[in-house]
């Protein structure tokens, strides 16, 4: 039976003593600008970044209009073509494991600000996000030098400025897949974060700071839509880079048809995860766990429909309920917190609309027993049965902690349904049969697909998604490739 910690937020703590990650080893200022030309540069407004675990205000932060995404632009520009432009692969080498030192040096105030800014349980920016981040950094950098070999024959060449709109979900995570491959490839970059999670790619301008990083090569503008349509729009923008939402994507095709900049859209997402009847269940368990509720389900590639093979439907989803029984929703600071805060009041309501589409449609909904804390934005763990292909929960994208489930007899009906979707970005395979994995991994219409886990990332293996889950890649030698001219 969980127990009810008691204080003002309520939190859920299970039958664990409360175990917080400190706050008091390092420094949030109250109020940020923009980091242009290697300054801080007031904006002309600011807006609050929340915790969305509590609702509190962390800090201000400066609103970048078209007037400072200029100068960011303008800056990137005179980097590009002096100082950083002129510098050896090698010597660029150096500056991203500089960066990658540091970045392990505060690791611990990254995760924790991450945490709090996001919303996300601290083991996972503890364990998972910020060593990834080091880890993009360290791999970029023995790549700067290495770009003849990577593309031999064709002499690559920087593209430029390169303009990056990063979302809410591992905010300093996808800064760094942006980043790292285009500083590797001498560009020089114009970064947006998210307007409810900037705060990690502030600090990492701190970082930039303390590397020494020539000035202009790094610029970080702050903001809303309308900061990312003035960057992805500027004449004097060479390539665009964009995590986010299918709709978005879509936009910004539309808003660049017709130039000659060059672009790769990582979008949206409905992953399959697909269990036959030979596969280990336990560990399939937790593997269907991992793939829907880490992050709170913010995840593009998240595991969010479940196919089980119809003879183990009924053991597969007991377990599922009892170990969802086990999993505490609550603090992110908390180092026992399994789901942590959904990031936005307004992210929120739209996980609650899909999930009241699933009920009037006809699905069967599930969600452990407890109380939720009584601030901030929170979601239990859900899951739905009776399951159809027409229902929204299946084909739309809920970007929460919620699963759709249904069921197969074939392998073959598992793969029309898994790919009877708009999107292709993700799946994944259980079962102990090696044939049985290349049929399924060979037949999924996605660009990754996990076979015995879920959610396994990693620099040197390209990331990116067919259909309406985006163009290009990212990570790896074709990750290199599309921030370099041939």
């Amino acid at each position: 039976m969980a127990k009810t910690e008691p204080g003002p937020h309520n939190f859920v703590f299970g039958n664990y003593a409360p175990a917080p990650e400190s706050k008091d080893h390092f420094k949030i200022k109250k109020s940020y600008d923009l980091f242009i030309g290697g300054k801080w540069v007031k904006a002309s407004k600011k807006f609050e970044t929340i915790n969305p675990a509590t609702g509190e205000v962390i800090a201000k932060v400066g609103e970048a209009g078209k007037k400072e995404v200029g100068q960011a632009v303008k800056a990137a520009r005179k980097a590009f073509e002096g100082e950083w432009g002129q510098l050896s692969g090698a010597e660029r080498g150096k500056y991203l494991f500089r960066i990658a030192r540091l970045i392990q040096e505060r690791s611990r105030e990254l995760a924790v600000v991450e945490s709090m800014d996001g919303g996300k349980p601290i083991r996972e920016s503890r364990d998972v996000d910020i060593p990834l981040v080091a880890a993009h950094f360290f791999y970029h950098a023995g790549w700067a030098d290495k770009l003849d070999y990577a593309f031999p024959g064709v002499k690559p060449k920087p593209l430029g400025v390169v303009g990056q709109v990063i979302p809410w979900n591992f905010p300093l995570l996808m800064a760094a897949w942006k980043i790292a491959p285009a500083l590797a490839c001498g560009n020089t970059v114009v970064l947006k974060p998210a307007e409810t999670t900037p705060l990690t790619a502030l600090k990492l301008a701190e970082i930039f700071e303390d590397a020494g990083l020539p000035p202009g090569t790094v610029n970080i503008v702050t903001g809303a839509g309308e900061t990312g349509q003035a960057l992805i729009e500027h004449p004097d923008v060479d390539k665009v880079a964009f995590t986010g939402s299918t709709a978005v994507g879509k936009a910004i095709r539309r808003a660049i048809a017709g130039t000659d900049k060059k672009f790769t859209l990582e979008l949206g997402g409905k992953a399959a995860n697909i269990v036959f009847e030979d596969a280990p269940i336990n560990e399939a368990v937790e593997g269907i766990l991992n793939g829907i509720f880490f992050n709170q389900g913010h995840v593009c590639c998240a595991g969010s429909r479940l196919f089980v093979q119809e003879s183990i439907a009924d053991k597969v989803i007991k377990k599922l309920k009892k170990r969802m029984e086990t999993l505490i929703v609550g603090d992110p600071l908390d180092k026992n917190t399994d789901i942590g805060a959904i990031n936005s009041a307004e992210q929120l309501e739209r996980i609650k609309a899909l999930v009241k589409a699933g009920e009037r449609e006809g699905a069967c909904i599930w969600q452990p027993e407890g109380r939720l804390p009584r601030k901030g934005n929170w979601f239990k763990p859900t899951l739905f049965t009776e399951c159809a292909q027409s229902h929204r929960i299946v084909q739309e994208e809920i970007f929460g902690p919620v699963l759709a489930i249904q069921t197969f007899r074939t392998p073959q009906e598992a793969l029309e349904k898994a790919n009877n979707t708009p999107y292709g970005l993700s799946g994944g395979v259980w079962t102990d049969k090696g044939s049985k994995i290349f049929k399924m991994t060979t037949g999924l219409k996605a660009g990754v697909v996990w076979a015995n886990t879920f959610n396994k990332f990693d620099p040197t293996s390209p990331f990116g998604g067919y259909k309406e889950s985006g163009i290009g890649r990212e990570g790896g030698v074709h990750g290199l490739a599309a921030y370099l001219n041939f």
